[in-house]
């Protein structure tokens, strides 16, 4: 197989890749045989080692959350592998390179294309496995915490599910960049590893009230960025939690979107409630992201720091137990498809 500008490897026409028909729950998954991608001109094509399993991944399995136009309609939204292929207009990257990458779909499959700008080089001293589970979570947080939510060293931030993949990574860099971190758990095992992080302080939803915890610890001023998954009888109570000028960043609805507010509240505090979905976001943007990324994230990556945390790994014939996991609530950390 080869592309009219001779920049791809001789490899077989099709590949393996993950479907899940109409959607529905995880059994709906299954593994079937179609043909390989082939890059446009701005694109790249990897052979696939390792993909990243989220929840953008469970919502659209479940038929709730369909691609954006144009976008792949497999499963996956980040993977480690080596190129195979590049577009004519490709100068950045070339055949052999080994790379991790943000992908607007199509991530559980043996190939996949992704525009250039969301591709990157694997960080030196990483391997293909922690490489797999950097794209989706550090090129959300980043953007929220640090494009959109302004935050700054010295600022308080609570960060709501602090076990999952999105909440490890913000207590991370929220310490490297000098802020101070609260978050949010479920269980004693998660608090633990969670403060194993550097959170400064962990609240288990379970037993005690956030609201009450943040106005006992901030002598009432309340913090300054909340990064929200919750959404639902969360909205409320994080408006209730910010200090004046304080802002309130949603990357998800895990309890829906949908809730009442005192608007009043955002009024007198000059809060700024904003947030961002990274799927339909231009190329344009996520290739800033992973320039600003590649900048001041991955010379941290490189010194063994703000490094992923790894649940569990599971081969592709296995996908249905990975999403078994996510739905459990149970893991901490990524939980990864070995593919290659």
């Amino acid at each position: 197989m080869i592309d009219i500008q001779g920049k791809m490897k001789k490899m077989e026409n099709t590949m393996r890749v993950v479907v899940h028909g109409e959607g529905g729950p995880a059994s709906v998954m299954k593994i079937a045989e179609v043909e390989i991608p082939t890059p446009s001109t701005h694109q790249v094509l990897i052979k696939v080692l390792v993909a990243g399993v989220n929840r953008p991944d469970v919502f659209q399995r479940s038929g709730s959350y369909p691609p954006p136009p144009g976008a792949s309609p497999y499963l996956g939204l980040e993977v480690s592998g080596e190129v195979v292929a590049i577009g004519g207009q490709v100068t950045q990257f070339k055949v052999g390179d080994q790379v991790c990458a943000l992908t607007p779909g199509g991530g559980y499959a043996q190939y996949c294309v992704t525009d250039v700008g969301s591709c990157l080089h694997i960080p030196r001293g990483l391997s293909m496995l922690q490489a797999a589970a950097l794209p989706e979570n550090y090129f959300t947080v980043w953007s929220n915490l640090f494009h959109m939510g302004h935050l700054q060293p010295k600022e308080t931030i609570l960060i709501h599910g602090g076990s999952s993949g999105i909440g490890i990574t913000a207590i991370q860099l929220a310490k490297a960049f000098g802020a101070t971190a609260m978050t949010t758990v479920g269980n004693s095992e998660k608090k633990l590893a969670c403060e194993k992080l550097g959170a400064d302080e962990v609240f288990n939803y379970k037993e005690e009230d956030f609201v009450e915890r943040v106005k006992a610890i901030t002598q009432k001023k309340g913090v300054d960025v909340i990064l929200d998954m919750v959404g639902g009888s969360y909205i409320q109570r994080n408006i209730n939690s910010l200090a004046i000028d304080g802002r309130l960043l949603q990357v998800a609805f895990l309890e829906g979107s949908k809730a009442a507010l005192d608007v009043q509240m955002i009024m007198r505090k000059r809060l700024t409630y904003t947030g961002a979905t990274l799927r339909p976001r231009s190329e344009e943007q996520k290739a800033q992201i992973a320039h600003d990324l590649m900048q001041h994230v991955w010379p941290l990556l490189e010194q063994g720091k703000c490094l992923p945390v790894i649940d569990s790994v599971y081969p592709l014939n296995e996908v249905i137990k990975a999403h078994e996991r996510m739905e459990s609530s149970a893991h901490i950390g990524k939980i990864m498809l070995q593919v290659g």
